[in-house]
């Protein structure tokens, strides 16, 4: 768990340091507070509004005790054990086995799966997914996730200043080399995209081993893990297609790939993934 923190809080400090590195080369000073103004308005926004803004998105309905017993009292004893208030529950008529968790911290969570999901995992599976949703609420991966979409958003508000006016300024504003700022302001998005991604594929390791501490069975994670990525490329899940910005928050993503697109991936590979698990299983 600590090396998951560790690894986040280096991946931070580069995403930081950075956005700084591409301020003086693009914007120079002046530039570099517009952009995070602007990164920042636009994620603060989005930290304190997005969880009805996807849950709407999905057509996602609030079930409770009455409604759904099994998924809301399973997600209840999950957030006892995990000392967690009680999340709101939400069920998504979606074919694709998935869930995910959002809110801005653990007073005001929401986590939600799919009919797919539910259909398809055993009860002891569907603990271990809805643990690890649990997990992100826990470990406050949507505070950590918009932070670092912050920075990047303004490494790419920096960049589009950095091609508009023409190339690279020195600290008073004035330009330099423009070959210089032209080439930054077209990898320091790439980078900053790669970092940010990065830190996602790590808070989602993290969330598996603290899932697997609150469900206290990692093989149910495990196999829920195997069974969903077997099955759910083969599923379309037409929201997520339509706002690929979403997937980052599922389970798994319905839209990642492997090869190279595995650098730009949000999550990890889940035959990693899975292995972590049995290890922490064995460890047991």
């Amino acid at each position: 768990m600590f090396g998951n923190w560790l690894k986040t809080s280096i991946l931070m400090a580069g995403i930081v340091a950075l956005f700084g590195v591409v301020g003086a080369a693009i914007g120079g000073q002046q530039g570099m507070l517009i952009a995070l103004l602007f990164g920042g308005a636009t994620n603060l926004w989005a930290y304190w509004f997005s969880d009805k803004m996807v849950l709407r998105m999905y057509n996602a309905r609030e079930v409770d005790a009455a409604s759904s017993p099994y998924l809301y009292n399973m997600v209840a004893e999950l957030a006892q054990r995990a000392q967690l208030p009680m999340p709101r529950v939400y069920i998504i008529d979606e074919a694709q086995p998935n869930a995910f968790a959002t809110g801005r911290n653990p007073e005001n969570a929401a986590v939600a799966a799919t009919t797919g999901i539910i259909q398809m995992l055993s009860a002891r599976e569907l603990r271990g997914v809805m643990a690890h949703e649990l997990a992100h609420v826990k470990n406050r991966d949507i505070l950590i996730s918009t932070i670092s979409a912050t920075v990047s958003g303004a490494i790419s508000a920096l960049a589009q200043f950095g091609m508009f006016f023409g190339g690279s300024r020195d600290e008073e504003g004035r330009p330099t080399n423009p070959v210089v700022g032209i080439i930054v302001a077209i990898l320091a998005p790439i980078a900053a995209m790669l970092i940010q991604m990065a830190i996602s594929r790590t808070r989602e390791f993290g969330a598996d081993r603290e899932g697997a501490a609150i469900s206290g069975d990692p093989e149910s994670l495990a196999s829920a893990l195997a069974k969903i990525d077997a099955y759910a490329r083969g599923i379309p899940m037409p929201t997520a297609e339509a706002h690929p910005e979403t997937g980052q928050m599922m389970i798994m993503n319905p839209l990642s790939g492997g090869g190279l697109r595995g650098l730009f991936s949000t999550h990890p590979a889940t035959e990693e993934r899975i292995a972590r698990l049995r290890e922490l299983a064995r460890g047991r």
